[in-house]
């Protein structure tokens, strides 16, 4: 059976376009410029003969067709990343993780996370920063600063509140398998030494 399929690039770009109702955030996720992104949604749509997006001054909304089309084309997606992720053998190279240069890889465990996970290959990148993150040489990235970049997903990696860690990952990716194990092993060691840090100390066995 031949599948009649428009461009797999058009297709992205739509998808993305569709999630953040903005061709600038798209862009940021796919690592191309908006005009690109627009490009190959205006394509998608001569492809389809059909009108995807109103196109609104500063203001982006999906038409009827649009929105008919996205929950197809982005469940689509989502059987093609899990197909792929059953496919990888166990130990495959799957995660790139970037980390600032100050960051103390002791707090990782990498060791203990390759143990828990064997299915994920972690390969880690440091010093590395959204530089990194945005050209795609890294696939994740722990980044110091206030959590704030459009077109990615933005987790607090240590407790507290103002500047601290956090895990940065591209909107369209953050929810891979690989991506949430490494969330929630982040999460759990900081919760673990939170609680280390509030534990009583010792002095000649007593509690301080």
């Amino acid at each position: 059976m031949t599948y009649a399929l428009p461009p797999l690039n058009a297709l992205r770009a739509f998808e993305a376009a569709a999630r953040h109702l903005s061709f600038k955030l798209a862009a940021h996720e796919l690592h191309v410029t908006p005009a690109a992104v627009g490009q190959q949604v205006k394509a998608l749509e001569a492809r389809l003969g059909v009108q995807l997006f109103e196109r609104l001054h500063k203001q982006l909304i999906l038409t009827a067709a649009g929105q008919a089309y996205l929950p197809g084309i982005s469940d689509g997606f989502r059987r093609i990343a899990d197909a792929t992720w059953q496919l990888k053998p166990a130990g495959a190279v799957l995660l790139q993780l970037g980390v600032h240069a100050s960051f103390d890889l002791r707090r990782l465990d990498l060791a203990a996370f390759r143990k828990a996970h064997a299915e994920i290959g972690l390969r880690v990148l440091q010093p590395a920063g959204l530089h990194e993150l945005v050209e795609g040489k890294v696939d994740v990235l722990i980044a110091r600063g206030l959590g704030h970049h459009p077109g990615y997903r933005c987790d607090r990696v240590d407790a507290g509140s103002g500047l601290g860690d956090w895990l940065l990952a591209p909107e369209g990716t953050a929810d891979c398998p690989e991506i949430v194990c490494l969330r929630a092993w982040l999460r759990a060691q900081a919760t673990e030494s939170l609680r280390a840090a509030r534990r009583p100390r010792l002095v000649g066995g007593v509690g301080r």
